[in-house]
C-alpha cells in the first residue's frame, strides 16, 4: 500500500472523531473508580471497541453520504474518501466489513473478562453492541438511513452518552447507579453539539442532497439557539450532579473547560462559513474530552 493511499485511509477513519467517542468511556470508567471498583483491563478493551466502532461508523458515514449525494461536489466541509474516488466503494464496503468484525471481536471480550460466565449479562450488552454497530452503518448507509431523516442527534446523545457512559460504567461496578444520568447526559449533549455544528457547516449541501438534519429543519438562526442550549443544559448538568454528590474544590476541575465550550457557542454563531466553522467540530471534541478527563480526576482526588 503507496504512503498515498495509507494518508487516504487515515483520512476516511477521521481520527479527529475518536476524543469525542472515547469521552463517555472515560467518563464511565472515572464514575466507576470513583465509587471504588475498576479493572484496567476492561477499561483497556472498552476503549479498543469504541475506537473500532467510531471508525466503522465514520467509514459508513463516508461510504452512505456519497452513495445518497450528500457528499457532492458542492460540499463545503473537507470531501470524503469515496466521493473523490481515493477509495472506491467496493473497498470501501470491505473496510466495513472488517470494522465491523473488529468491533464485535473486541466487544465479546471485553464481555468476556467483564462478566465471566454471566450469560444473562453477556447477551444483553452482546445485543447493545450489536445496535450500535447496526446503528453506527445505518446513520448514512442503507436504503432509508436515519441521519437523513434529522434522527441523527436523538442517536448521538443515547449512544454516545447514556449507553456509553452508564455501559462503560456497568462493565466495571456491574451494578446501575442513576447519579450517573447527569454526567451522561453532559457526553451526549456535548456529542449532539458536534454534530449539531457538522450539520450546520453543512446545511446547504444537506439540503440539496435530501438529508433533513436538524438545522435544514430549522434554519440557521435556530440551530444556533439549539446549540447553545445544548452546552448549556450538558454544562448544567455536571454542575449539579457535583453539587448533590460531591465536595471540595478539587471537584469542580471540570469548570476550566467551560471557557472552552463557550468560545464554541460564539464561534457557531459568528463563523458562517463552512470553511471557517470546520475547526471547531475538532475544537468541541477536544473539549468535550478535556472536560471529562478533568471531571474524572477532580472527583477521584
Amino acid at each position: 500500500m503507496t504512503n498515498s493511499k495509507i494518508k487516504h485511509w487515515l483520512q476516511a477513519f477521521r481520527l479527529r472523531t475518536l476524543p469525542l467517542a472515547l469521552s463517555s468511556i472515560f467518563m464511565g470508567n472515572f464514575l466507576a473508580k470513583w465509587q471504588g471498583a475498576f479493572n484496567w483491563g476492561i477499561l483497556g478493551l472498552a476503549v479498543s471497541t469504541t475506537i473500532f466502532l467510531q471508525i466503522l461508523s465514520n467509514l459508513a458515514n463516508d461510504y452512505g453520504d456519497s452513495i445518497h449525494g450528500a457528499d457532492s461536489a458542492e460540499r463545503e466541509g473537507p470531501s470524503r474518501a469515496v466521493q473523490t474516488g481515493a477509495i472506491s466503494k467496493g473497498q470501501m464496503k470491505t473496510a466495513i466489513i472488517v470494522f465491523a468484525s473488529l468491533s464485535l471481536i473486541s466487544g465479546i471480550s471485553l464481555l468476556a473478562m467483564a462478566f465471566a460466565d454471566q450469560w444473562m449479562l453477556i447477551t444483553v450488552f452482546l445485543v447493545l453492541g450489536l445496535l450500535a454497530i447496526y446503528a453506527a452503518i445505518t446513520y448514512t448507509a442503507g436504503s432509508n438511513p436515519y441521519g437523513y431523516r434529522g434522527l441523527g442527534d436523538i442517536s448521538v446523545l443515547i449512544f454516545f452518552g447514556l449507553v456509553g457512559v452508564f455501559g462503560s460504567y456497568f462493565l466495571q461496578a456491574k451494578t446501575l447507579d442513576w447519579n450517573v444520568l447527569l454526567p451522561a447526559l453532559s457526553c451526549g449533549l456535548l456529542a449532539t453539539g458536534v454534530l449539531n455544528v457538522n450539520n450546520i457547516r453543512d446545511i446547504e449541501s444537506d439540503e440539496k442532497a435530501g438529508k433533513i438534519s436538524i438545522p435544514v429543519r430549522i434554519g440557521r438562526d435556530k440551530a444556533v439557539v439549539y446549540h447553545f442550549v445544548l452546552l448549556g443544559l450538558a454544562m448544567l448538568s455536571s454542575v449539579v450532579f457535583i453539587m448533590l454528590n460531591a465536595s471540595g474544590w478539587t471537584s469542580y476541575l471540570f469548570v476550566l473547560a467551560f471557557p472552552l465550550i463557550i468560545k464554541n457557542g460564539v464561534a457557531v454563531k459568528t463563523k458562517t462559513s463552512a470553511a471557517a466553522l470546520d475547526p471547531y467540530l475538532k475544537q468541541l471534541a477536544l473539549s468535550t474530552l478535556l472536560y471529562v478527563l478533568l471531571f474524572g480526576v477532580g472527583l477521584v482526588l
